[in-house]
């Protein structure tokens, strides 16, 4: 059976392969969102910051997800390009498994500490009642959550990625439709939106385990298979950028709740909730593109096409250029009504996101290159690169910043540290994409090389 992702890709074929994976991404990040609209509204903007509490422990959960999803896919992808398909469905099924058995480890702890992992993130009395509504309810779905984060990358893998698409389509209006009917109908408060996204989670998840269990006419499907713990570290390894950058996420979130906290109080909060809401919409692209090219990276290197290799990655620097300047330009036009949007009728929050989001939004045109280039070398198995790239943009400078830059400038510190990690993160990405050039462009591609030679 030949692989659709066995052929030359043009500028239009790149952005027809990829679209599902953009607008995939752009759906599952209306699950945070659209909670955030339903929240704000008809609860108000200290559940809404409330929600913004507990994000570094989903971001937690996300990356552990993510990082088995994408570190797997890269393994099954380049195996799928050696052309050897019974091992690819081998391990397949395992990361499937692997993602299962973490899902219910994370679940376990999850509920065991949940007072203390409640007071490190520092949730105030006055958010704490809603933080653990939502807390409760998003952990007990747990599995089903790591599952639909796995499908969404392995769908792809699968050549798949409409498939992927439309069930991420449908958990999005299923997800705006419960928290309409939990918020509005049944007068629920923050439970009710909780609710809505474990739900509506259930639609890709239960469908992507039935998919793969009955379905044996496609490339990929569930096979019994023996744990291969050496490939379950290589995946665990390759991914690590992916946990990086979800760590990072939790921590910067942290960080920028307690900056937020110390100067503006919780309305600081619910609006840095919003910029980071905001900005979640424009990266969700950036992010869909790097997701949906990654599986014919680690194809075009499994099968040691070199000339796709660079034809691939040359277009895809020029299509991430394009989204990051169009969404920098976007970003000032939608700035007012989406904090109008979010703050539900308090003047102080949307003073406060509009007026500080001019020092904030030229990062929007530097996230682009550190998320594609960390993708990047995911995809060809060097997820040491890919972390260090993760790392040194995200955890290193951004936290640096967070720390630094509020005592030097006071609360504008904490709006213009994005874009100083970013501008710093830009030349390390840029950096390790020329040395690695020869590597995986020009020079032999064979994977048995070291991973920094």
């Amino acid at each position: 059976m030949k692989n659709n992702m066995d052929k030359c890709f043009t500028f239009k074929q790149i952005l027809k392969f990829t679209l599902p994976s953009i607008i995939m991404m752009m759906f599952f990040s209306l699950y945070t969102i659209v909670d955030g609209i339903f929240i704000s509204n008809y609860v108000g903007t200290t559940a809404l910051g409330a929600l913004n509490i507990i994000y570094p422990y989903q971001c937690l959960a996300i990356g552990t997800s993510v990082m088995i999803a994408s570190g797997g896919s890269a393994i099954v992808g380049r195996t799928l390009g050696e052309h050897k398909q019974e091992d690819a469905r081998k391990f397949f099924t395992m990361f499937v498994m692997v993602e299962i058995i973490c899902a219910i480890t994370f679940l376990i702890l999850g509920l065991s500490f949940q007072g203390p992992i409640l007071k490190l993130l520092g949730a105030s009395d006055e958010q704490m009642p809603y933080a653990i509504k939502y807390y409760l309810i998003y952990t007990c779905f747990l599995p089903f959550s790591f599952l639909q984060n796995a499908f969404q990358t392995l769908f792809v893998t699968a050549g798949k990625p409409h498939l992927g698409l439309g069930l991420v389509i449908c958990a999005g209006i299923m997800n705006v439709f419960l928290d309409y009917f939990f918020l509005d109908i049944c007068s629920m408060s923050i439970e009710g939106a909780a609710l809505g996204t474990v739900l509506a989670c259930l639609i890709p998840s239960v469908t992507g385990l039935l998919y793969f269990s009955f379905n044996r006419k496609e490339t990929l499907y569930f096979v019994r298979f023996k744990f291969d713990f050496m490939k379950i570290k290589e995946a665990f390894t390759n991914g690590s950028s992916e946990m990086v950058t979800n760590l990072a996420n939790a921590i910067s979130t942290f960080l920028f709740n307690y900056q937020c906290q110390k100067f503006y109080g919780d309305d600081g909060v619910a609006s840095i909730t919003i910029i980071l809401y905001f900005q979640f919409l424009f990266t969700a692209i950036l992010f869909g593109y790097s997701m949906g090219i990654a599986p014919v990276f680690s194809y075009k290197y499994g099968k040691n096409d070199k000339k796709e290799l660079k034809s691939i990655l040359r277009r895809s620097l020029a299509i991430i250029g394009t989204i990051s300047v169009l969404a920098y330009g976007l970003s000032f036009v939608l700035i007012n009504p989406v904090a109008h949007l979010f703050s539900g009728g308090s003047k102080n929050v949307f003073d406060i996101t509009v007026n500080n989001f001019a020092l904030y939004n030229s990062a929007f045109i530097l996230f682009g290159i550190s998320i594609f280039a960390s993708s990047y070398f995911t995809a060809l198995g060097n997820g040491l690169v890919s972390a260090v790239i993760s790392f040194s943009r995200t955890i290193l400078f951004l936290t640096i910043a967070l720390i630094v830059l509020p005592i030097i400038f006071k609360e504008n510190g904490i709006w213009i540290s994005v874009p100083v990690a970013e501008a710093i993160g830009v030349f390390v990405s840029i950096f390790c994409l020329i040395k690695y050039r020869k590597k995986y462009l020009y020079d032999s591609c064979n994977q048995k090389e070291d991973v920094l030679g």
